[in-house]
């Protein structure tokens, strides 16, 4: 009996495959700056980023430098507040609600889920909401999993977990989570509910 479903959250609750795409398509259109320019700047520190090493006001002196423009970190809270929700899969969670928790495990940065939580209101959907930035590890090991496992007192096989990356469904799968694959390109809903019935998920 499934009790939790987790969500990805960029390229599955948004329209954008991934936040770095949002985000810096939104710093390069305010800048003037070429995407790719700011693409490579960001790289440099996505991964510290998302393990929670370091934080964007931490590195936004540096970034700016390697830039070589002064931009203001306003802008970049900007860049979060432009990301993309995707209607159909927030309806969906929300639905779902009435008979099931609803969690997001995301590979992020802290700050910019902090902020989405309030623009978004994302905390009044999805419990718990787990960020790799926050646990120090992402969906490539078991131990966010674990941490969701923890947070909502559940089985493996008692969770669903969908997310738009294949890779990202290796150790869930493995743990005994029920997955499902989201091709955020073609953002088929019906698909996704169809998908959700075959594990026995209904809506609310």
């Amino acid at each position: 009996m499934i009790k939790v479903v987790f969500f990805d959250y960029d390229g599955v609750l948004t329209t954008d495959k991934t936040g770095s795409l949002t985000t810096n398509r939104y710093l390069s259109l305010a800048t003037g700056i070429g995407v790719s320019r700011i693409n490579s700047v960001f790289n440099r520190y996505n991964e510290d980023l998302i393990q929670g090493i370091t934080t964007h006001a931490k590195i936004w002196q540096r970034v700016c430098g390697e830039l070589g423009q002064a931009i203001s970190i306003n802008l970049l809270y900007e860049a979060f507040e432009s990301t993309p929700v995707n209607l159909g899969v927030f309806s969906l969670a929300s639905q779902l609600k009435a008979r099931y928790t609803v969690g997001i495990i995301t590979d992020n940065k802290k700050d910019r889920i902090d902020h989405l939580k309030i623009s978004q209101k994302l905390d009044a959907l999805f419990n718990p909401i787990l960020v790799s930035a926050e646990i120090g590890a992402n969906k490539q090991s078991v131990e966010i999993f674990l941490h969701a496992l923890k947070c909502t007192d559940t089985k493996p096989e008692e969770c669903v977990f969908i997310d738009n990356n294949r890779e990202n469904l290796i150790k869930p799968n493995a743990l005994g989570f029920k997955t499902i694959f989201h091709d955020d390109d073609k953002n088929d809903i019906l698909a996704l509910v169809s998908a959700l019935d075959s594990l026995g998920v209904t809506l609310g």
